[in-house]
């Protein structure tokens, strides 16, 4: 019978020894990043595919996100995955709050790769097991009708869905883990007990510090309005053009409250 620490188990055994988690030589963007480690252990929340979310997701002003079943007929079960970056990724990028640094590029381009990986790997684990599983994320029509504003499917809002965390200012999703790092989902048709959210509003786990809002490179945050895509998107279109196939950022996502854990509340 798999549980949900057997899931976890096969995950963090994943994670341990693969070897898409480190940097070789050959694909690093300098010697200095050679033998990184990209991600720690996951994290994980289980979700109920009938959650009255997904009512909230399908409303005339938000984005269509495809039902679960939609996805996978017979779906029972959500399970959705953290994966942190480790604290050096993490250090590297806290350097300086002015570029991305080659940790950063790294965990977000090879750090994906391990995302993927990861979730065929626990896809593979299930159906050997006997359950049918999809990772919407690795899906064809997934992936034609993804742009950078929004999806068919929302890897945050699934978290959110199964109890991983909730929204902040940058519009990144904050758990026990904190901020930095990955997330993806598979759905199966194993059941398996949802995990209790222990928060009700989608932004519940921000503080509204501020922090963010000073560190980013292009004044993307603001504590009246969140993000604002286009300048972030702008900002890592220039990246991508001098490091293809890397890009990314992440300055709102390190030396803040929320980057290792969820923040305490401000007082006054």
């Amino acid at each position: 019978m798999i549980t949900c620490e057997a899931i976890a188990d096969h995950a963090r055994e994943f994670i341990a020894h693969s070897p898409l988690n480190v940097i070789p030589r050959d694909i690093a963007l300098n010697d200095s990043v050679v033998g990184l480690r990209l991600c720690d252990a996951p994290i994980f929340g289980f979700g109920d595919p009938d959650d009255p979310v997904f009512d909230e997701l399908n409303t005339p002003a938000a984005n269509v996100v495809l039902r679960p079943s939609e996805w996978l007929p017979g779906v029972k079960t959500i399970i959705s995955f953290f994966l942190p970056f480790t604290e050096q990724v993490k250090k590297g990028n806290s350097r300086d709050l002015s570029y991305p640094s080659l940790e950063w590029l790294h965990a977000r381009i090879d750090g994906q790769k391990v995302v993927s990986a990861l979730a065929v790997s626990i896809q593979t684990f299930l159906k050997e097991n006997g359950h049918d599983a999809v990772a919407p994320g690795l899906e064809a029509k997934f992936l034609a009708n993804y742009d950078i504003y929004s999806s068919n499917w929302s890897e945050r809002h699934i978290a959110f869905v199964c109890g991983l965390g909730t929204f902040g200012l940058s519009k990144g999703l904050i758990t026990k883990r904190g901020m930095a790092g990955r997330f993806c989902s598979i759905l199966t048709t194993l059941a398996l007990p949802p995990t209790p959210r222990e928060y009700r509003d989608i932004y519940e786990y921000c503080n509204r510090c501020g922090v963010c809002v000073r560190n980013c490179p292009v004044q993307a945050i603001s504590l009246e309005n969140g993000k604002a895509h286009q300048p972030c998107s702008d900002f890592l279109d220039d990246v991508l053009a001098k490091h293809d196939p890397y890009y990314g950022c992440g300055k709102c996502q390190v030396r803040v409250p929320c980057a290792n854990g969820v923040p305490g509340r401000i007082t006054t």
